[in-house]
């Protein structure tokens, strides 16, 4: 696959983008997995209730809306970030990650308004950057045999 003078070699320039986005997905879905694994197999759900509990009620935030979101994001990170390493359903679990990153900064705004942002910055532009990635480039996932089965 050498390049001829004047051509480009379009088919391994494409297979960067490719790579790119298998890359970052996986990346992306081990970050919210391993994390959503933590919070439902190893802390559970009422230990992430419990620690966030008399903080929250300091700040008159009702309970429901605490164990509403302990169970949402909990869930949603270890769900949606397998379906992100698989490649099944991308946009959907990104939209759902999406959401548990809005709830997860409010809740930190609301406990302490000036946080350190060094994990969830990383993680929203990483998924800002598959939203924008052409689906064109997700060869390496389940989405893809899907749609190229029929």
């Amino acid at each position: 696959m050498y390049q001829q003078k004047g051509r480009k070699n379009k088919p391994m320039f494409e297979f960067k983008f490719h790579i790119l986005e298998l890359t970052l997905r996986v990346f992306l879905g081990v970050l919210f997995f391993a994390q959503g694994y933590d919070k439902v197999f190893r802390v559970k759900i009422s230990g992430v209730i419990e620690t966030f509990h008399t903080e929250m009620e300091s700040k008159h935030v009702p309970s429901f809306m605490l164990v509403m979101a302990a169970y949402y994001t909990s869930i949603v990170e270890l769900v949606a970030g397998a379906m992100l390493i698989l490649g099944l359903f991308k946009f959907y679990a990104l939209t759902l990650l999406g959401i548990d990153l809005m709830l997860v900064t409010c809740a930190f705004s609301i406990l302490q308004p000036m946080w350190d942002m060094q994990y969830v910055f990383p993680r929203l532009v990483i998924l800002t950057v598959l939203f924008l990635l052409p689906e064109k480039w997700e060869i390496f996932s389940i989405d893809f045999f899907i749609t190229n089965l029929k």
